[in-house]
């Protein structure tokens, strides 16, 4: 077998799941998971998102199933979101029945566990969303032979918001800690000079009383901290636990080892650190609220998109209508859509017309009106006509599905800038731990010699101000943000890598029709004789019955002047030439100059008129009406609206625009000139703009294609970043590396500037990262940072680092 071949037959085999992942603190623990995956046998690539606690894996499905994917993730110590589906099943006879859905269903996957309760009728399933949904396992028991469908109601009680009620359980925590280590503040802000004044309760300086309040916050509050770094060294690597587990410990039991070691003294001892234990904690809980909060913000977004899908559809199933949820619609079915109701899934139009809103896809405001045979498109608005529709595309094959993939993908893909960060997150924390200790030594042997508990304040400091946390989301959630943003304005990355890759073009090559045109040709020019109504019923009647473009404009743009055609006679396509017809009892010829010549038609000085329309980018053609020169006609396809515009913002932003196309010269530099692009290249092979494309880059340019059709494709995968207009072909976006839905132009200068502002912000970020690392630590070390505000500074860098990604999603194009 050819080497083609293995790859070819490689490539089937192989798949990419997501898998929602719980129980990671910093980057050190998405490295871990990436690795471990990565070990394993069939797995091709594993990318962990940090921000999006989120992992994509590509495994050859042949050697390695997504179950076992999952099971390695939970022994490395991290938990794998799932949901539970309850779903009503009918036609089961006895418990062998019950037995074999349960098999079947155990089988797809995704499911990670499902029970069939014959006596209910019902089957309970827990599963990996990412992975599986209720219409695939809806699906399979049908295939078993049975019937199902979704217990709605029960189902939203089961299925749980895991990141909510994280979050509540985050809260509730913070909440204790809080309670708890306030009255050990309040002791330590007595020993202040400037806090003299403040009355605070013997009870509180008790050493007995501090161990009883620090203990369940050490333990029990900070039980997650020992549980991280327990999973973390026992898969022999180190993460933010580590050191929150480190420093904390070395407080908290040199504390209860002076408070023992007083037994038989009396009233309060000095250098006592519960407060540090506990006030570290509650600050690192603190900052993971905040955190949690502003990640949930990240994904906006996506929630905005799934918002826009209705979640019921009105059925016609055997003459009955029925309201049944979206999960139940399929191919064929017959969906009735009322005005103002969205549109449930992709289909077309089999009764009534209407105009709809499809803004949501477009970006355009104006409604689309839409007749019988028409296509619609799910989570768009029908603001008109009732209409029933015939189900084309449903669940993760609709439009507005594919597009949530895409930005999905875009958020849990990881930029190269990431790497870089990864890469140093993951040696970060051994490092840190051998600066801690010897600041330890530094201390306790040269600076404070035999000063135990400041040598180990010092350790604590510096253990706890270089926890890793903002280095680890300093990048992705940019990414989440920008790309999520840029779907906003109607752009779809395919990946981070292809976000931040896009900030580095600066030659743009544009595909003509179709994209910097309308890739419609309209009729532009009436040049007559006689008559200017008279000329247009001869010609619009003559070419009727021909089925070239340039006929359907004449045709159309007769039409809309409200000029009444006739029945043609004779009609005759001369191919290189042009048509001959006869019209009202009278021979009509339309064409080239050839064609003129051939009948004798005199055409005198006219033809400067016809190199005139030709030099301006026209398509024009000679008209003879009985034998008689009657006049010129010419039709173009005109640059789109925001050609112009979107030319004039590429220049601004510094960028060299190139028009590619199979036109002749002249015809191809009038419509460079007409939108303002500043070279051409003509008279290409649609097999040839690939070629084009790389004696660009061979002149050391970074070149961004932009096209819409299946000729461009090849060109489009070559180039730097592949753009493709969404208004083109399925074959053109497959390519493309970035989609812009509305096919306006201008959303070309709005992915480079997007692009560009993310990259600032991620570079903004790492900055702030590093800076309180790099700067933090020294100051640690030298004694001038308090292990409590080592602590607020660390949980304040990744808030601030967060907060700072989040401005992307205000950001105005």
């Amino acid at each position: 077998m050819s080497k083609e071949a293995l790859t070819a037959e490689k490539s089937k085999t192989l798949k990419e799941q997501q898998y929602q992942i719980t129980g990671m603190t910093c980057a050190a623990c998405a490295n871990r998971i990436e690795k471990g995956l990565a070990r394993l046998a069939g797995v091709e690539e594993a990318n962990v998102n940090l921000a999006l606690e989120k992992a994509v894996v590509r495994f050859n499905a042949e050697t390695i199933t997504a179950n076992d994917i999952q099971q390695k993730v939970e022994n490395l110590g991290y938990g794998v979101v799932e949901e539970k589906a309850v779903l009503a099943i009918s036609g089961m006879t006895c418990a062998a029945c019950a037995t074999r859905i349960e098999k079947g269903l155990n089988k797809l996957e995704g499911v990670h566990e499902a029970a069939v309760n014959l006596a209910l009728e019902k089957g309970t399933i827990s599963y990996n969303p990412a992975v599986t949904g209720t219409a695939d396992m809806i699906a399979k028991i049908k295939k078993l032979g049975y019937s199902a469908n979704l217990q709605t109601d029960e189902n939203e009680k089961e299925v749980l918001d895991y990141r909510e009620q994280a979050r509540k359980k985050q809260q509730l925590k913070f909440t204790i800690s809080l309670l708890l280590s306030l009255p050990l503040l309040w002791a330590m802000a007595g020993h202040f000079q400037f806090t003299s004044f403040l009355y605070v309760p013997e009870a509180f300086m008790n050493p007995w009383v501090q161990l009883l309040l620090a203990t369940p916050v050490q333990f029990i509050i900070g039980f997650q901290f020992y549980e991280g770094a327990y999973k973390a060294l026992k898969n022999f690597s180190a993460n933010m636990d580590v050191l929150v587990a480190l420093g904390t410990s070395a407080a908290y039991f040199y504390s209860v080892y002076l408070t023992f070691k007083s037994l038989g003294g009396h009233g309060h001892i000095d250098g006592l650190y519960f407060e540090t234990s506990s006030v570290l904690i509650t600050l690192i809980l603190l900052g993971k609220l905040f955190e949690a909060r502003a990640k949930g913000k990240s994904s906006e977004a996506i929630k905005k998109l799934m918002g826009l899908q209705p979640k019921t559809a009105i059925v016609e199933r055997e003459n009955n209508e029925a309201e049944i949820s979206l999960e139940e619609v399929v191919i064929g079915d017959i969906i009735h859509v009322k005005p103002g109701e969205r549109i449930p899934v992709d289909g077309e139009i089999i009764s009534g017309q209407t105009a709809v809103d499809e803004s949501m896809l477009t970006g355009e405001s104006i409604p689309v009106d839409k007749n019988l045979g028409d296509a619609v498109f799910g989570a768009t608005i029908n603001k008109q006509g009732f209409i029933k529709i015939r189900a084309g595309k449903v669940g993760k094959d609709t439009a507005l599905a594919q597009i949530i993939k895409a930005v999905e993908a875009a958020q849990g893909s990881k930029a190269p800038i990431q790497r870089l960060a990864d890469r140093i997150s993951g040696i970060f924390v051994p490092i840190v731990v051998g600066i801690a200790v010897l600041t330890f030594i530094t201390w306790y042997f040269f600076i404070s010699p035999g000063d135990f508990a400041a040598s180990l304040e010092k350790l604590i400091a510096v253990l706890v101000i270089a926890c890793p946390c903002a280095l680890g989301l300093a990048t992705p959630t940019s990414i989440m943000a920008g790309s999520g943003r840029a779907a906003e304005f109607g752009i779809l990355f395919k990946g981070g890598e292809h976000l931040e890759n896009t900030h580095r073009i600066d030659t743009i090559l544009l595909d003509k029709t179709g994209t910097i045109t309308n890739g419609m040709p309209v009729l532009t020019d009436v040049l007559s004789v006689i008559d200017r109504n008279t000329f247009l019923a001869y010609v619009a009647s003559a070419e009727k019955q021909s089925e070239h473009p340039l006929a359907a404009a004449i045709v159309e743009g007769s039409i809309a002047e409200n000029i009444q055609l006739e029945s043609a006679e004779k009609f005759e396509a001369i191919p290189g030439y042009g048509i001959k017809a006869i019209v009202k009892g009278e021979t009509v010829l339309v064409g080239t100059r050839r064609l003129m010549e051939l009948h004798q038609i005199d055409t005198g000085y006219h033809l400067q008129d016809m190199e005139d329309l030709e030099k301006q980018g026209k398509t024009a053609m000679l008209v003879s009406i009985a034998n008689k020169y009657a006049g010129i006609i010419a039709v173009a396809d005109t640059i789109k609206d925001t050609s112009k515009q979107a030319m004039k913002r590429l220049h601004e932003l510094g960028l060299e625009t190139v028009m590619i196309t199979g036109d002749n010269l002249a015809t191809a530099r009038a419509i460079a000139d007409q939108a303002g692009i500043d070279r051409v290249i003509a008279e290409v092979l649609p097999e040839q703009k690939a070629e084009e494309v790389k004696k660009l880059q061979q002149q050391g340019k970074k070149v961004a294609m932009v096209g819409d059709g299946i000729n461009d494709a090849p060109a489009l995968a070559l180039a730097d970043i592949g753009m493709a207009i969404g208004t083109g072909t399925d074959v053109a976006m497959e390519a493309a590396d970035v989609t812009l839905i509305r096919g306006d132009l201008n959303s070309i200068a709005d992915s480079i500037l997007m692009s560009r502002k993310t990259i600032r912000n991620i570079k903004q970020n790492l900055f702030w990262a590093f800076a309180y690392n790099v700067l933090g630590i020294p100051i640690a070390a030298a004694g001038l940072l308090a292990p409590w505000l080592a602590g607020a500074a660390m949980a304040f860098s990744s808030v601030s680092v967060v907060l700072n990604a989040l401005r992307l999603q205000k950001m105005k194009l």
